[in-house]
């Protein structure tokens, strides 16, 4: 009778260990998932988790210190594209670099759904994915958009003329202007790691 109780005990002992092994291995596993977690990956798991037509947004807050509500849509390399949330906005599109946010605030389910990572069908992974932040000047550049460039210290109005490895040319006018040679005020060389935001 008495193996019988000291086999029960090594057995329940023996469970019990193999239980907090499982669940800290449980927990590493976890630890390891959230390091590898982008700050890009979490924007996509929001952008996925939320109902396409509801009123959801996030609130960045910009190296400028200038704080924004938008709608993620189109998330590339190192910027993604959104729709402007919110009273007082002239215009409704803008692309962020995401090397320009100082902060994301979000609500307490976001903080959630941006912890469960995207999953895989969320997870960008076609041409948007690996386009970069030039590669998508580029194309304004080409399309001859009248933008409006937020910087850390000022806000500049006008069209892109080209675009560098690392900078765009600017040629400053009037928003919403029509670029003429007669029109531009200055020509600035802007530096990537200046862009707060860019509005069109």
């Amino acid at each position: 009778m008495r193996w019988d109780d000291l086999f029960d005990d090594l057995e329940g002992q023996l469970e019990h260990e193999l239980s907090v092994d499982e669940v800290d291995l449980r927990a590493e596993e976890e630890r390891l998932r959230l390091g590898r977690l982008a700050l890009r990956d979490r924007i996509i798991a929001i952008r996925g988790s939320e109902p396409k037509h509801s009123p959801w947004s996030i609130r960045l807050r910009l190296m400028s210190g200038r704080h924004i509500d938008v709608r993620p849509d189109t998330i590339g390399r190192d910027w993604f594209s959104a729709d402007l949330v919110g009273d007082g906005v002239r215009r409704s599109q803008c692309i962020v670099p995401l090397g320009a946010i100082s902060g994301i605030l979000l609500t307490r389910s976001q903080v959630a759904q941006s912890l469960a990572g995207p999953d895989p069908e969320q997870r960008e992974r076609g041409l948007s994915a690996r386009l970069t932040l030039g590669f998508v000047l580029r194309d304004l550049c080409r399309r001859r958009t009248s933008v409006e460039l937020d910087l850390l210290d000022e806000t500049l109005a006008g069209t892109i003329d080209r675009v560098g490895r690392d900078h765009l040319d600017l040629a400053v006018h009037e928003p919403g202007s029509a670029r003429r040679e007669s029109a531009v005020s200055q020509y600035r060389l802007v530096p990537f790691a200046q862009l707060s935001l860019v509005r069109f």
